[in-house]
């Protein structure tokens, strides 16, 4: 196990010093070939799992250490071992064992026994050391103070359980492809395989436990495909018929563009302006038996690829904080800064006044973020309804389906990520 704390840690370090960590965890296995599945899995829970809870760590760890640390991985080593204790099932004396022998690579052999008498400390007053954290906002709710600050601000009522569902582990949820089956022959299909799942509304199914896709009965061949309960929504907001030209901008991974495909026999075009990203469209596309026009373009930019025809839906999935969704991607917390979100907004504001441009009139744009931040979501399409006067904001058709949804915005709960939703019709 100590070859994993130590793998781990570095991972933990490179995230903290700005780089993603599915990157980094990516980059990891392809560098350790001989990882098995099991290990593989148990990077992933170490990993996601010390980042998710960094704030709780990070506080606990400020009451056990007497001065400053010399090495910094001894830290990430000491946050992962913390992690550990914790929030799994492995035996203590195991961590701590396998801990000490990793620290040695972490800190040469100096750091055992600063390893070895920090965890020991915690697991002899763990109940009071975890008590403390309660009286530190950062590290009740691992989340930074800013961040904290203006969830309070912007959703008061909320704050809580939106802060809190952000710290649990992510539902797999599925979408049923509806040309092919539905979500109650797929989940008596899960069951004769042994999977526990349960159907949510609409196409989504949502399994009792996570496991690997390619276990998944039919996965391969179209069958289902993997998205969140609230990205499904948005296909169901376009309100389209046979024959639209229909634009999904910012496209990757191709989950919205698949859906809508799904739905609806409509020519469709797909865009994203990375090209890695873009791969995927097609990847998945390919997967669902299902043809569109696949291209590298910036939204942003509509002059170096668009064929001057007007489009009769237009979705816009743009680039945001990801706020919404930091329970599927724990990094996204401690790697924002408060400037960000302007930066974002700002780069919102420029693929809307230009996808504007290419919709015809009567036709429909879905404005689409995984935020929770205002000024991503409602602040953002107020402004644009302010400068543009041949616009309309629509209700949003169909079923409440999240008890919490405020004018678009569905805050995380069991079964949702957090997303806002803003469907504008030109008048």
């Amino acid at each position: 196990m100590f070859e994993l704390q130590r793998l781990a840690a570095e991972i933990v370090g490179r995230v903290l010093s700005g780089r993603s960590l599915d990157t980094q965890r990516d980059h990891a296995v392809r560098e350790h070939e001989g990882l098995k599945v099991d290990e593989r899995g148990a990077l992933r829970d170490i990993t996601s799992g010390t980042l998710r809870f960094l704030g709780e760590l990070d506080s606990i760890l400020e009451q056990l250490l007497n001065q400053p640390l010399k090495h910094e991985r001894v830290r990430q080593l000491l946050r992962v071992a913390l992690y550990q204790l914790i929030h799994t099932r492995v035996a203590a004396h195991v961590i701590v064992d396998q801990a000490v022998k990793a620290s040695v690579a972490a800190g040469g052999e100096g750091a055992k026994g600063l390893v070895n008498a920090v965890l020991r400390r915690f697991l002899r007053e763990r109940e009071s050391l975890l008590a403390q954290v309660a009286c530190d906002e950062v590290g009740r709710y691992s989340h930074p103070a800013w961040w904290i600050e203006k969830v309070k601000a912007q959703h008061p009522e909320h704050y809580e359980t939106l802060l809190s569902h952000g710290n649990t582990r992510p539902p797999l949820t599925l979408r049923i492809n509806s040309r092919r089956s539905t979500p109650e022959c797929y989940v008596a299909r899960l069951r004769e395989a042994r999977i526990d799942a349960r159907s949510i509304g609409g196409m989504a199914v949502v399994l009792e436990r996570p496991m690997p896709t390619a276990l998944l009965p039919g996965f391969a061949e179209g069958l289902v495909s993997v998205q969140d309960a609230s990205a499904q929504e948005a296909a169901a907001y376009l309100d389209m018929r046979a024959g639209q030209r229909v634009l999904d901008a910012c496209a990757a991974p191709g989950g919205k563009a698949a859906h809508i495909m799904e739905r609806a026999e409509v020519d469709l075009t797909a865009i994203d302006n990375d090209p890695g990203r873009l791969a995927r469209v097609e990847a998945n596309l390919t997967r669902l038996e299902l043809h569109a026009r696949v291209q590298r373009g910036d939204a942003a930019q509509p002059e170096k690829w668009w064929d001057g025809v007007e489009y009769d839906r237009i979705v816009a999935d743009v680039p945001c904080s990801g706020s919404g969704v930091v329970r599927r991607h724990p990094d996204i917390k401690w790697l924002r800064r408060p400037s960000d979100i302007d930066a974002y907004a700002e780069r919102q504001r420029a693929i809307l006044e230009s996808l504007w441009q290419l919709l015809r009139r009567d036709g429909k744009l879905l404005y689409v973020t995984c935020s929770v931040f205002v000024e991503e979501n409602d602040d953002q399409i107020k402004r644009f309804l302010e400068r543009h006067h041949d616009a309309r904001r629509l209700s949003l058709p169909g079923p409440e389906t999240n008890a919490q949804r405020l004018k678009g915005q569905i805050l995380p709960d069991e079964t949702h990520d957090g997303f806002f939703y803003a469907l504008l019709q030109k008048s």
